[in-house]
């Protein structure tokens, strides 16, 4: 018996495909409410789905597709629900997925200027477009010959954390190497300096760079100061130590707190420490200029980094990074082996020095259609809806005296937490996920266990919101009436250095 091949996919059918999935997208989206925002799957369902190989034979898109929606969908989080408060934002929108679609079609990859010369100057123009829209000073843009700032895209913030720390790096081994008087095991002895709020990132790469770290108490607000900072700089000068490099949070995980980057950003500038600000969450925020407040001292920054991937209506992955001077990246990262090399070499940018990988992707082209399809207008306007929803959270829970707000909200996200022992809080947040209809992830800081809770979609509306208050109500009702003092565990919050710190720094060397 002759079996019949199944030929692969040609133009033809990729066109009929191709509009099948465009419609299966949209309806997905615009029905996403529908869908419980987070799955009811145990570890290893997919296993069970799935045979153990690959098939042998082709099969038919038809058949592929039919097992998105009974093996896929099923054990999705769905993170563009209107119901889905937790983590930052992961936000797309429909020119966003189409840029990507056109970006993986053309399939270049930009190492070089020659290489794929529209994506390394596009790149450079949103880039410039992007730091005008923030408000950023002029040395962080692309300019003629003689300036060596400008932005590039990175994958992740925690990237961009990582490739800032490196470059400080290199430019503290170089200026403490010319000195006689440091002597040797330089790289053993730098330090670098973060919140106990920041993010773990920051820790990261300290371990990924073979530097110290010290993370520096936040105040009463969580936000790190210039004198707290300055105290910890002078101890370790005087312990032998050399400190090279400084991580200011603007919006921070646990509570998108802000630290005091007037303050810090003196203290780095008096001290000649590299200076980078982490505002993956909050960047975006900054379009808008009521609150560029928090960017008073930027121009003592060595280098910024946000997510547009987060807020920005572009899907990930999409992080701006920019540099004062990317002299320190280039000789951090330059490799110039002959196959690299272009009649352009050393006249026009390539990113290959600008960043880990060799490769990257044509990632300008989706920022590019959103900036222009929405407008600085539109992407205010999204900016400002999301704060407002999260206004209406925040008022919903002062008007409980069963909750509390153990720290100022600021932009789109919320904390709060019941009146009371930590457990209590900890059971309210296990049991709302359990039932599905609004996902949360908790926190804690200052010995207090706390529930975030982020607006994440563009498509909340005050009535998501006036829902899913009643959800949290009703079930901060159900746990406070099952509540026990005698059968409760309590929630132990020792042991994380950037949460529960009894001494003023936690510092670690690695």
């Amino acid at each position: 018996m002759l079996v019949k091949r199944i030929k692969d996919m040609d133009a033809k059918e990729f066109r009929i495909r191709g509009k099948e999935m465009v419609d299966y997208i949209a309806d997905y989206l615009e029905n996403i409410r529908e869908r419980k925002v987070f799955p009811n799957k145990k570890p290893g369902f997919l296993k069970k789905q799935i045979p153990d190989s690959a098939p042998f034979e082709p099969q038919s898109w038809i058949e592929i597709f039919e097992d998105v929606e009974t093996i896929i969908m099923p054990g999705v989080t769905h993170w563009q629900s209107p119901h889905m408060h937790a983590y930052f934002p992961a936000l797309n929108s429909y020119p966003s997925l189409l840029g990507e679609m056109l970006t993986d079609a053309i399939g270049s990859l930009g190492f070089t200027w020659a290489s794929s010369p529209a994506c390394t100057e596009l790149e450079m123009v949103v880039m410039n477009w992007l730091a005008k829209m923030l408000g950023l000073p002029d040395d962080f843009q692309h300019k003629t010959s003689g300036h060596t700032g400008g932005g590039v895209i990175q994958s992740t913030a925690s990237e961009a954390t990582l490739v800032c720390l490196l470059a400080g790096r290199t430019r503290a081994l170089k200026h403490y190497r010319s000195l006689p008087s440091e002597g040797t095991n330089i790289t053993e002895r730098l330090v670098a300096y973060c919140s106990d709020q920041a993010h773990s990132s920051v820790e990261k790469a300290a371990l990924i760079g073979l530097v110290n770290i010290r993370f520096v108490k936040s105040d009463d607000t969580l936000s790190m100061r210039g004198d707290a900072l300055q105290e910890a700089i002078t101890k370790d000068r005087e312990a032998g130590l050399l400190p090279f490099y400084v991580c200011a949070s603007l919006g921070t995980t646990g509570a998108c707190a802000f630290d005091n980057l007037e303050e810090v950003g003196e203290i780095c500038r008096k001290e000649n420490l590299w200076l980078h600000v982490d505002a993956a969450y909050a960047g975006s925020a900054f379009i808008c200029p009521e609150f560029r407040t928090w960017l008073k001292g930027i121009e003592h920054a060595d280098s910024l980094a946000f997510n547009p991937s987060k807020w920005l209506m572009v899907n990930f992955e999409c992080t701006a990074m920019w540099v004062k001077d990317a002299i320190a990246l280039h000789e951090t990262f330059n490799v110039d082996p002959l196959y690299l090399q272009h009649e352009y070499s050393g006249l026009a940018i390539d990113f290959m020095h600008w960043q880990i990988p060799l490769s990257k992707k044509f990632r300008a082209l989706k920022l590019w259609f959103v900036i222009r399809n929405y407008g600085v207008s539109g992407l205010q306007k999204h900016i400002r809806h999301t704060v407002n929803m999260a206004k209406n959270l925040e008022s919903f829970l002062r008007s409980d005296p069963r909750f509390e707000i153990p720290a100022e909200r600021h932009l789109g996200m919320v904390v709060f937490r019941l009146v009371g022992e930590n457990d209590i809080t900890e059971q309210l947040w296990k049991k709302l996920n359990s039932r599905r209809n609004i996902h949360l992830v908790p926190a804690s800081f200052k010995g207090k266990y706390v529930i975030r809770f982020t607006v994440t979609s563009p498509r909340t509306t005050i009535e998501d919101i006036i829902r899913d208050w009643k959800e949290i109500e009703t079930v901060a009702t159900d746990v406070l009436g099952y509540a026990d003092d005698s059968k409760r565990t309590r929630v132990p919050l020792g042991g994380n250095p950037q949460t529960d710190l009894n001494d003023m720094f936690e510092f670690k060397r690695h």
